[in-house]
Order: structure tokens, then C-alpha cells, then sequence
């Protein structure tokens, strides 16, 4: 269970990173996730997804971050499609109660969690070297915000 739960982590990171070249990507066009208004409306609403507005990137700071997420996408396609297939076959043997390979499967989901965790802070770090301190500063306030509402959330449903 407990790797289920990094798995998770690391693919929640994986899409939140996603997410934000999404946002930057989209930002300004009224599009969101999956064509159009995908984080305009709905649930999460535009506020916690729109990267780009809230730093206030410039249009080539837009294009600088378009530009990196492309050439991690290309560099990384087979990872992806790797740690997806992976998974596919993870799940498929814990829905089958196929615990000798849920166990064989284990170390190779765990590795690929921790090169898409590198990928993700390679990303990131990427991201905020085309920023100014000032959006540097206002970066590290919404994480700092982001990690407060984890805990605070996390606490009250208790840890696994």
C-alpha cells in the first residue's frame, strides 16, 4: 500500500507539472486542460491552475516555459509510456490478487516514480530560471501556501 501512495504522490506531481504547462500554455487564450475550458469552469475553477497569470509571465517567459515542457515531453515520451504501461500491469495484478507480481513489479515502479520525480524538479528548476526574483519570491509563497493546505488537509484525514 505504501507504494501505491508514492505512486500516486509522484503522479499527482507528474500532472500538476502538467498542469502548469498547461496553464502557461493556455494562459490568456480562455482554453484550459483538454482544449477549452477545462480549468475555466468545474470544479477546481481557473485560480488554482493558471501558473502563468498569477506570476504575471511575460510572452516570452510564456514561450520560454512552452518551449521546456515540449523538449521534456519529447525527451521523456518513453518514460511516460513506460511508467504508464508499468502501472497498467501494477494494477491489474493487484485487481487480480496477483501478489508474487504486485512484489516482482514493485521495484520497477518505484524506480520509474523516482526518475519522473526528477524529471518533475528538473522542470521546475528549469521554470525558475526564466523567472524574475520577484516571481521567484511570489513562487515560493504559493508553495509555501500549497505545502500549509496539504498538511493541513492531510492531518485531518490521517496519514497512510
Amino acid at each position: 500500500m505504501k507504494i501505491n501512495t508514492k505512486w500516486v504522490s509522484a503522479v499527482a506531481a507528474l500532472a500538476l507539472s502538467a498542469s502548469v504547462a498547461v496553464a502557461a500554455t493556455q494562459a490568456g487564450t480562455g482554453e484550459g486542460h483538454r482544449g477549452r475550458g477545462g480549468f475555466d469552469g468545474g470544479r477546481h475553477g481557473r485560480g488554482g491552475f493558471d501558473l502563468a497569470a498569477k506570476l504575471n509571465l511575460s510572452d516570452a517567459q510564456k514561450q520560454q516555459w512552452r518551449d521546456i515542457r515540449k523538449a521534456s515531453r519529447e525527451a521523456n515520451k518513453g518514460l511516460f509510456e513506460q511508467a504508464h504501461a508499468t502501472m497498467e500491469q501494477f494494477h491489474a495484478a493487484k485487481d487480480a490478487g496477483d501478489t508474487a507480481k504486485v512484489e516482482a513489479l514493485r521495484p520497477t515502479v518505484e524506480a520509474q516514480r523516482q526518475q519522473l520525480e526528477q524529471i518533475r524538479q528538473a522542470d521546475e528548476q528549469k521554470l525558475v530560471s526564466i523567472l524574475t526574483p520577484e516571481q521567484r519570491t511570489q513562487l515560493d509563497a504559493m508553495k509555501a501556501e500549497r505545502a500549509a493546505r496539504r498538511a493541513e488537509h492531510g492531518n485531518g484525514r490521517g496519514q497512510r
